[in-house]
This record gives structure tokens, C-alpha cells and sequence, in this order.
């Protein structure tokens, strides 16, 4: 059986994740805030796969009718809170049975809510926050971190698989927002840390080239070595997930460590570097230009 599908929200993330799903011949109604991105979408996907069975609606409660799985990616806690349970919301149009499966790194909290609001109309409900960056999605590389009820996560994880590497259910409703959390410390850590060696490398007046293809095969690896190590030496910080998305998302981070009564010194002091950036005028920048705190660069 071929599950007919929606996806709400066709941003940097979603556009390339709906993508994937049209390429797998899955039914597909898309929807965007912004219509003409949608209509955008739809053209390119028929070109492409024109025997597709792909549309877009004008409202999210539109889009979902008839469907048994709706992907969403959106901005943040409000955005949904508006797609699922605002006005020409999700919620009250699917149709019992159905799983809803939500990829915006939002709060914990948020996840919870809506995760009642989807039982009381019969609902399954997933938070399956990302990660992987712009480049993870187009490539079909994301990594998935999934909180909820094992049967709908069994429903939907075969359809996710289409623009993932790793799915993976790791535990209740909220897990998953509380996973990304998780990752997004480990990155701000990691990148803050590349900065700083990489800053003291061309201070010291070596080659950060060949010192960095030398100590990528030891203990200091890392993906962000790996894929940003050049790039920030050289000033380019055009690759993806924004300075304002991180911020963000730190900002979830140190609220739920907060309530949670858990020190993140590290995290609250590269959130304030990154505050730095965007006073620059980095907001846009992707989140390896910390290093601008150190280094001047040709804007």
C-alpha cells in the first residue's frame, strides 16, 4: 500500500524533503506559507516526475484531507502551534488514524502540547526534529531523532528513510526535540573549539592546510573539520543552517536546561558568541562563521 502523503512547510529543509518524497512516487500535497514557493515546487516536481500524483493547497487543513502521513517543517514553537491547531489547522481535517510527523527543531514542550491536541482527534503524533543541514537534505543524508508511540513511528519511519540515513525512535513524545537539543551543544562546543584552533594556527604561521589534513586523521576529527575547516580559513560562510536558526535553537537548549536545573556554561557563553556575529552582520552567515570574532574578513 502506498501511503498518501502531505508535507507542510517547503523552506530550506522542507523543499528538498518533499523532494525526495515526490522522486519515491508517493501521492503528495504540499503546502507553503508562501503560495508561490509552493506553485514553484509543484512545476519543478512535474517536470521532473510527470507522472506524479503531486498538488498543492492553499491551507494546511486543505492539504491534509485524505492523507495518512503529513510531514511538517516549519519555523518554530508558534508556527506549530498555527499549522497543527490554528485556524485551518491540521488537526480537526485529517482523518482518524493518521500520523502526523513534525521536523522543526522546536521546544519539548511544544512537541508535548501537540501531541495531546493530536490524540484528542485520534492522532498519531511524532517529533522528528533534523539534522544534517540544507546539504543533508538535498543529498537525502538526514538524520532523524524521533520521539513517540512505537506503532505510529513504525508507520512512518519507511517514508522518512526517503531523505534519511538514520531514523531512529528514541523514546516518548518530546525525545526527539530533546535529542536535537543534544546535537545542537555538541555543535556550538565543536565549532567554538574549531575557531579557536584554527585562529591560533595562522597566528602561529603555519599552514592551516596541512595541519588540519594532518590532525583529521587523529583524535581531534570532527564532520565540522571535515566540511568547514577550509572554507573558514578562507571567509566563506555561505553553507546552510543560519547564525539566526542556531541562535534559535540555543535558545530552546538553555530554556529546557533551565527547567531542567542543568548547568550548559559552554553553550550559554558560544550562544553569546554567536550574538557577537550576528551585531557583525552575520545572521545569514551559516554557523561555522564564529570564527569572524577572531579573524578579519573581506565582507
Amino acid at each position: 500500500m502506498t501511503h498518501k502523503l502531505t508535507f507542510l512547510g517547503l523552506g530550506v529543509m522542507g523543499y528538498p524533503m518533499a523532494s525526495h518524497l515526490a522522486r519515491k512516487g508517493y501521492p503528495l500535497t504540499v503546502y507553503n506559507r508562501t503560495a508561490s514557493r509552493a506553485e514553484h515546487w509543484l512545476a519543478e516536481q512535474k517536470r521532473a516526475h510527470p507522472d506524479a500524483l503531486l498538488s498543492t493547497a492553499a491551507t494546511p487543513a486543505e492539504a491534509v484531507r485524505d492523507a495518512d502521513i503529513v510531514f511538517a517543517c516549519v519555523g518554530n514553537d508558534d508556527d506549530v502551534r498555527a499549522i497543527c491547531t490554528g485556524d485551518q489547522g491540521s488537526f480537526a481535517a485529517m482523518r482518524a488514524g493518521a500520523v502526523f510527523v513534525d521536523h522543526t527543531t522546536a521546544s519539548a514542550a511544544v512537541a508535548k502540547e501537540m501531541h495531546h491536541a493530536a490524540k484528542g482527534f485520534g492522532l498519531g503524533f511524532i517529533d522528528a526534529p533534523v539534522s544534517g543541514g540544507e546539504a543533508g537534505a538535498k543529498d537525502g543524508r538526514l538524520t532523524v531523532m524521533c520521539g513517540g508511540d512505537a506503532g505510529d513511528f513504525d508507520k512512518a519511519m519507511p517514508v522518512m528513510e526517503s531523505y534519511a540515513k538514520m531514523v531512529r525512535l528514541l523514546g516518548p513524545v518530546g525525545a526527539g526535540q530533546t535529542a536535537k537539543m543534544v546535537n545542537q551543544i555538541c555543535i556550538a562546543g565543536t565549532l567554538q573549539g574549531l575557531s579557536e584552533a584554527l585562529n591560533f594556527c595562522m597566528e602561529a604561521g603555519l599552514d592551516a592546510g596541512q595541519v588540519v589534513e594532518v590532525i583529521s586523521q587523529g583524535a581531534a576529527q570532527s564532520w565540522q573539520m571535515e566540511h568547514r575547516a577550509e572554507t573558514m580559513v578562507e571567509g566563506r560562510f555561505d553553507f546552510g543552517f543560519a547564525v539566526d536558526w542556531m541562535r534559535k535553537d540555543l535558545a530552546i537548549v538553555l530554556a529546557e536546561a533551565r527547567r531542567m536545573g542543568v548547568s550548559l556554561p559552554l553553550t550559554a557563553l558560544v550562544d553569546q558568541f554567536y550574538a557577537d556575529v550576528q551585531a557583525q552582520g552575520g545572521g545569514r552567515n551559516d554557523t561555522s562563521s564564529l570564527i569572524r570574532r577572531l579573524r578579519r574578513f573581506e565582507q
